[in-house]
């Protein structure tokens, strides 16, 4: 049973958010000096990598990380690709075997580089095709993107709606989706358990059936 990991591996100069703090680990503690274990400590963004939007982000008294409800983490999934386009419509997800899904993961060109570095013109959701996703009624998302929105949409429309949906429960953003075939999983995916966290890194794993 082939088992998937899509997870942007977290390291010094990794891929970032404009303005996010960079990600660092640093050994506290040796064995070396100690004696006795290796202990170290690490700084990040919520928002660093792999990471999963709660409702919080964008929406005042929004569920936090900690209220996404388990059962949209873990269960059937179905990751499909949307093609060389620079914008993801309705026209396009019409295109796409959607309809009943409670878990859907979406692959655009964004997972050739994502990575690597942060690209401004990656692809992402319409303010339309975000009500069209809220419409179809998906427990969660997921897209191998650093955001909802394409870079620089004002008011966050595709955010403000799929977050302030109710339905969707939360948002896995940049994915790492490269080489796998589209089609049915099994979804595993890990927030930290942070109180009170808009957003964490996540760990997320694809089993094929």
């Amino acid at each position: 049973m082939p088992v998937y990991d899509v997870t942007v591996p977290m390291h010094a100069g990794m891929p970032l958010w404009p303005g996010d703090p960079p990600f660092s680990l640093e050994f506290v503690r040796t064995i070396a000096e100690s004696g006795v274990a290796n202990n170290s400590r690490m700084a990040f963004s919520s928002h660093t990598g792999t990471h999963i939007d709660a409702p919080l982000h964008f929406i005042d008294g929004g569920a936090r990380v900690g209220q996404i409800p388990p059962e949209a983490l873990v269960g059937p999934c179905v990751l499909v690709d949307v093609g060389d386009v620079d914008l993801i419509t309705p026209e396009v997800l019409e295109g796409l075997d959607l309809a009943g899904r409670e878990r859907i993961l979406f692959r655009t060109r964004n997972s050739a580089w994502i990575t690597e570095r942060f690209d401004e013109a990656f692809v992402a959701f319409s303010a339309a095709a975000a009500a069209y996703l809220v419409e179809l009624g998906p427990m969660l998302i997921g897209i191998d993107a650093p955001s909802l929105d394409p870079r620089h949409t004002p008011g966050h429309p595709a955010h403000m709606a799929i977050l302030g949906s109710g339905t969707i429960k939360g948002a896995i953003e940049w994915l790492a989706l490269a080489g796998l075939e589209t089609g049915n999983y099994y979804l595993f995916c890990g927030p930290l358990r942070a109180v009170g966290a808009e957003g964490t890194p996540c760990r997320v794993f694809l089993v094929r059936p």
